[in-house]
């Protein structure tokens, strides 16, 4: 039973591993220009990052394999799907300024390396301290609306510097306040995401309000839990 156990954490570590591969693949395609190719990975890499948390904590990963730190791990693999592929994005497609693109570039690299390696990252309430480099959402949603240099500019100095705060962002779905309906909305983002990122850029017009709305909402919940005091 020890042994079974042993080998099913160390297969959980290997699942969480295994989206710094589908990040490669990612980047891959991003590299060859296949840019919907690229956005389905990232999916991918979500999809990957949602599931391997609570099946490590159901089966108790960290007693049956605590050679391995799985929080260590999740970081590694998330700075490469979260910050580097997204990055690598925006500078292939050319959304960025002009003579600024590698600037900005490297804020998000250095925010993001700046957060994944703070030791506050979350309040015991699972909230975020500052923007969690969350840019695998924020870069395809950009890429779909079809964002303007200057929008995308300044929605990247905003963020960015946001990560350097304590203002409160959600752990999507860890947080007590609002959970259910919260739950529920980013299902629908992250449905419409995936459909808009696999016939893109030829998606259905009728889910776009999607990327816009839900984004409104969780910043509407930042601004409530940023106003309490820890």
């Amino acid at each position: 039973m020890l042994v079974s156990s042993r080998n099913k954490a160390f297969a959980i570590h290997l699942l969480t591993a295994s989206g710094a591969f589908a990040g490669l693949l990612a980047l891959e395609a991003v590299v060859n220009n296949h840019i919907r190719a690229a956005l389905i990975w990232l999916i991918i890499c979500q999809l990957l990052d949602g599931f391997d948390g609570p099946i490590a904590r159901k089966f108790d990963v960290e007693s049956h394999a605590p050679t391995i730190d799985g929080h260590i791990l999740d970081l590694i693999v998330d700075y490469v799907t979260c910050v580097i592929v997204p990055v690598a994005l925006f500078i292939q497609l050319n959304l960025l300024p002009h003579q600024r693109e590698m600037w900005l570039g490297a804020l998000i690299i250095l925010t993001g390396a700046i957060w994944f390696s703070r030791t506050d990252q979350e309040t015991e309430d699972f909230w975020f301290n500052g923007f969690p480099a969350a840019w695998n959402l924020i870069v395809p949603s950009l890429i779909i609306l079809h964002a303007g240099t200057k929008t995308t500019e300044f929605i990247i100095i905003l963020l960015s510097l946001l990560s350097l705060t304590k203002v409160k962002f959600p752990h999507l779905l860890r947080v007590v306040f609002m959970r259910k309906f919260t739950v529920f909305v980013c299902a629908i983002y992250f449905v419409s995401l995936t459909v808009l990122s696999a016939k893109y850029p030829n998606g259905p017009k009728l889910l776009e309000p999607v990327l816009y709305l839900v984004p409104i909402y969780i910043a509407g919940l930042c601004f409530i839990r940023s106003l309490k005091k820890d």
